[in-house]
């Protein structure tokens, strides 16, 4: 039986309103049993709902990633990329013609922006359209959802397409998703031959506006909220026992590193929806906040791996799972080469850092 405080987790505490209807997701969460066509519903609906980032609410939606996670990484995972994706279309400055690759409000949307070695996508225009050719590496769920935003190579530089997964012109390779954790997600490439696409944006709109940034900040929600769910194994194991002062050591340490994030993502939200910093603050801003909740969602791991033995990686499906989905989907996350961006964004700025 899940302890009723196991539920929502917010940003913003004693929010009732909000804490509600977290409550109601995170129940649907648990009740989809880890089902990735049902999180792909989830995602739809709740991309009709979720508010975008700055615009007044960004606490509540990073706040709602974050409740999806501590109840399943993998749904978190399905969801946070649609999200990502309508925020990035709510963020043109003039709308584009989605219609022309079969885009409507009921589409699931995935956002391929990686790029790989000896792999690459171009886009040629051929008589006011456009068509993408090559390979796309980590296109995650590419078989399951029906339309993707795509980086793509132009002789004026990388530029974002829609497309649809549809098409005959994109075919999938399979066998090459491995993983341990997130195995519900396959993120393999996918190669694309002459599939029609829409612009979105000019070349170097989708890196260059503060959305980016933003986008980046709310899969480390995601992060924060999955190493909550973690920390809750290590709250729960220890209320079941008589603890002793190491138990209890490491249960307020991870208390110390679930705060930080929630401090981290909670600072990062109010300045989000203060209004439109230039790119050099939303880099650093970004580059803070993941480095922050990245390196907390490790020690925690490594706290509870410490207070609770191998029982749970061994004998609990459940923790075991989500332990290696985080891990994997912290390694979004480029540890030292982050941090050396962020060295080299703080350089940029004419005021010293602190």
């Amino acid at each position: 039986m899940v302890h009723p405080r196991h539920a929502a987790v917010q940003l913003e505490r004693r929010q009732d309103a909000l804490e509600n209807e977290l409550d109601a997701v995170h129940a649907r969460v648990l009740a989809a049993g880890g089902s990735i066509a049902t999180a792909i519903d989830l995602a739809v609906e709740l991309g009709s709902s979720a508010p975008l980032p700055g615009v007044g609410e960004t606490a509540a939606l990073w706040s709602t990633l974050a409740t999806i996670a501590a109840a399943d990484v993998s749904v978190a995972r399905v969801v946070e990329p649609h999200l990502d994706a309508l925020a990035i279309l709510g963020q043109l400055p003039v709308a584009a013609d989605l219609g022309a690759v079969g885009a409507h409000g009921g589409s699931a949307w995935g956002v391929f922006a990686a790029e790989g070695a000896g792999l690459r996508v171009t886009a040629t225009g051929r008589g006011g359209s456009w068509v993408l050719d090559g390979v796309k590496p980590w296109c995650s769920l590419a078989g399951r959802l029906s339309h993707a935003l795509v980086t793509a190579h132009t002789p004026g530089g990388r530029r974002l397409f829609a497309i649809d997964l549809g098409n005959d012109g994109v075919r999938l390779r399979h066998g090459e998703w491995s993983a341990r954790g997130l195995p519900g997600v396959e993120s393999g490439p996918i190669e694309l031959d002459s599939v029609p696409a829409v612009p979105i944006g000019d070349d170097g709109w989708y890196l260059s506006r503060p959305g980016f940034a933003w986008g980046g900040i709310g899969v480390a929600a995601v992060w924060w909220g999955a190493s909550i769910g973690i920390a809750r194994a290590l709250d729960e194991g220890v209320r079941a026992r008589d603890p002793d002062q190491i138990a209890l050591m490491h249960l307020g340490a991870t208390d110390v590193q679930v705060e930080i994030g929630r401090i981290a993502l909670s600072a990062a939200a109010a300045i989000v929806d203060q209004g439109q910093p230039d790119r050099g603050e939303t880099r650093i801003l970004a580059g803070r906040t993941r480095s922050m909740v990245a390196r907390s969602a490790e020690e925690i791991i490594r706290r509870c791996a410490h207070a609770m033995g191998p029982a749970p990686l061994a004998l609990d499906a459940r923790h075991a799972g989500r332990v290696a989905d985080l891990e994997l989907y912290l390694r979004q996350d480029h540890a030292e080469r982050d941090e050396a961006e962020l060295g080299r964004a703080l350089l940029t700025r004419k005021a010293r850092p602190w």
